[in-house]
């Protein structure tokens, strides 16, 4: 854990930030019985205060300075994903419709993703259910994607 610097308690998983500079460059999830680490810097802070207050209400809005690299695809993939909104998905089909790609490639990219919740890549599900997630198919990710869309009130 000493990697991260700061590590949340959320329902079903634990959330972890990682910092760079003034920039915030990973959020992961990571398993529930994971300890909670307090914020080691100002950034993580205040990022660290964000996330809980996504986490007692999905409205709440991110104001951080983050650290995005990836493919030119996987960038258009993200800022796609940013305006999906609270409470609604997109399946893997129609966002590869959109861009003009293909699902597979989609959910890929969505596992790619460095800082799920702020690009939120959970938004995203199969034609015939949930999906995958940040490239698991079972476990506490998958749960950890139940709780997110429940959270935020979305139909499946």
């Amino acid at each position: 854990m000493a990697e991260f610097c700061a590590v949340l308690a959320f329902p079903a998983m634990r959330v972890a930030l990682r910092t760079r500079g003034e920039r915030l460059t990973e959020i992961r999830y990571l398993p529930p019985e994971t300890r909670v680490l307090a914020p080691r810097n100002s950034l993580a802070e205040r990022a660290a205060r964000q996330l809980e207050r996504y986490r007692e209400d999905p409205d709440a809005r991110f104001e951080l300075p983050l650290e995005i690299t990836g493919t030119p695809f996987q960038r258009r993939l993200w800022s796609a994903l940013t305006r999906i909104p609270r409470g609604e998905t997109r399946t893997y089909g129609a966002l590869a419709r959109e861009l003009a790609s293909a699902a597979r490639a989609v959910g890929q990219a969505c596992g790619e993703n460095r800082l799920p919740i702020v690009i939120p890549c959970h938004r995203v599900v199969a034609a015939n259910g949930i999906g995958g997630f940040a490239h698991a198919r079972g476990g506490y990710l998958l749960e950890a994607k139940r709780w997110l869309l429940a959270h935020e009130n979305a139909r499946i």
